[in-house]
């Protein structure tokens, strides 16, 4: 298993390369690797991507989809436009579905501590950032389980005061090692090749 940070920067690398890729597979990839993650963050982000289509078929100018409605009318082009950000947005939740299913909380914390590092040049804790990015998903995952039947319940719930409890964090410093300079030589060559 690579580097944590290293699946971070390759997801990263991904991500922008798909600006200028059609890559089907990785969606497909994600489903078969982790189908349930999957679907949650694309149910989760449903909204966003109707935003993206309506905002694009609207703004682009092009041919009208219904001549009657003129000006009001989509456009066929940014129909096609919108979903093909559409596209791009749920391939980079698929490459995302990926790293979160084969990442562990500490594993994914331990990952972004490690990107961190220019930090300490900027005067920032680092280990801050971690900690409080870990509570921040430790609070976020008990919010998601404590599902009430009604919304009242809920958020009765969330605005209750929190109950103080000591927590241990643990930060896992994983070293690199040759296999993940190779993998990011190999992602840094990729990217080259994309954008070139």
């Amino acid at each position: 298993m690579p580097h944590p940070a290293v699946l971070i920067i390759l997801w990263i690398c991904l991500t922008v390369a798909l600006q200028s890729l059609h890559a089907t597979t990785l969606l497909l990839a994600a489903y078969a690797l982790s189908a349930p993650r999957l679907l949650k963050l694309l149910r989760r982000t449903r909204v966003i991507m109707l935003s993206l289509l309506i905002i694009y078929a609207y703004a682009t100018p092009g041919v009208a989809v219904w001549d009657a409605m003129a000006q009001f009318s989509p456009t066929w082009e940014g129909l096609e436009d919108g979903m093909l950000q559409m596209c791009r947005l749920a391939f980079a939740l698929a490459g995302l579905a990926i790293v979160l299913s084969l990442l562990s909380q500490q594993q994914l914390v331990g990952g972004l501590y490690t990107l961190a590092y220019p930090l300490r040049y900027l005067g920032l804790s680092r280990e801050r950032a971690a900690v409080r990015l870990a509570l921040t998903l430790h609070y976020a995952d008990t919010a998601t389980l404590d599902v009430a039947d009604d919304w009242r319940g809920s958020i009765a719930r969330m605005l209750a005061p929190a109950q103080i409890t000591q927590h241990t964090i643990e930060l896992h410093a994983t070293p690199f090692g040759m296999r993940d300079g190779l993998l990011l030589l190999i992602a840094c060559v990729f990217l080259g090749m994309v954008w070139l």
